[in-house]
């Protein structure tokens, strides 16, 4: 059993802990357990009762008609409203309680479910970017497993490669080619995926070098075969050095080559001075620009 604190569920679902305290007050159907040091905790059943109560909540009913409600019911409703183009907090908070319970036919239905409705790239931008990131906060405030983390990464990561082998492979015949990795110490490996879905489907040749690359593995790629930008993308901190010293070593290294990078990280991250041939991509509009494409929705 996972356990959360008042803080977790405000982070999960966005209603602030005051006004959570005030509805455990008021309303019988919100009845936190317990330590003997009196702090309130919640469990996996309290976590995604409190996600169907946000869905419902965000999308204009009051919490006095919903406090009426029977859990079933509640469950019921949240199911009956269907996500728009600007909501699909349904299906986010959906795939987090299959992960949470690790249940893995719940999930695919979901996610088959939601690229029906949404299409692929949408279904990525929109949805599972966002939910990582929630399932990425619990495990960083040790509220999940990284079995729950890697159950869901695993699923997303065998979607995407099917989507990608399912698309023709450009030809490359000079011009443009983009060489896509992730630095060592960086093992997320999923958006890196996507850009190369997206790269592909646009028809742009890339070179898919995967995960915790080596400057020397790079610098073997391009001796041998043409490349005319590197990308890469950072959400953890984990790399072994400086992203400052980083970038200007990436520079030195390849004057000739453009270099894109982006990610929760990236653009966190106090950078002193990007050298002349590096940019950094803040948003997910500037992600599918550099891809060719510029229609997805942006939740990242």
């Amino acid at each position: 059993m996972n356990v959360f604190t008042i803080r977790d569920i405000e982070n999960l679902t966005g209603i602030k802990a005051h006004t959570l305290r005030i509805w455990e007050q008021r309303y019988p159907i919100f009845n936190p357990k317990r330590r003997e040091s009196k702090h309130r905790f919640y469990d996996n059943e309290d976590l995604k009762f409190f996600l169907r109560i946000a869905y419902l909540y965000n999308n204009g009913y009051k919490i006095s008609r919903i406090a009426s409600l029977s859990e079933t019911e509640i469950g019921e409703m949240a199911l009956r409203l269907r996500p728009n183009d600007q909501n699909y907090e349904i299906f986010i908070n959906q795939l987090t309680e299959a992960t949470i319970d690790l249940d893995q036919y719940r999930f695919e239905r979901i996610l088959h479910t939601l690229l029906l409705h949404a299409g692929f790239e949408k279904s990525i931008t929109c949805v599972l970017f966002p939910m990582l990131k929630k399932i990425g906060l619990l495990w960083l405030t040790g509220n999940v497993i990284p079995a729950q983390e890697h159950f869901a990464t695993a699923l997303i990561i065998k979607k995407l490669s099917v989507s990608i082998d399912g698309l023709e492979r450009p030809k490359y015949t000079g011009g443009r080619r983009v060489l896509l990795f992730t630095p060592c110490g960086e093992y997320h490996e999923i958006p890196l995926l996507f850009m190369q879905y997206v790269l592909k489907k646009q028809g742009i040749p890339s070179i898919y070098m995967g995960k915790l690359v080596t400057m020397d593995m790079l610098q073997e790629i391009c001796a041998c075969q043409p490349v005319s930008q590197l990308y890469f993308h950072l959400i953890t901190n984990l790399i072994r050095c400086n992203i400052d010293d980083y970038l200007v070593k990436l520079s030195h290294l390849f004057p000739r080559q453009e270099i894109f990078f982006s990610g929760t990280c990236a653009s966190t991250c106090q950078i002193r001075e990007i050298p002349f041939n590096v940019r950094l991509l803040k948003t997910t509009e500037e992600m599918m620009c550099f891809a060719g494409k510029q229609d997805v929705g942006s939740r990242m």
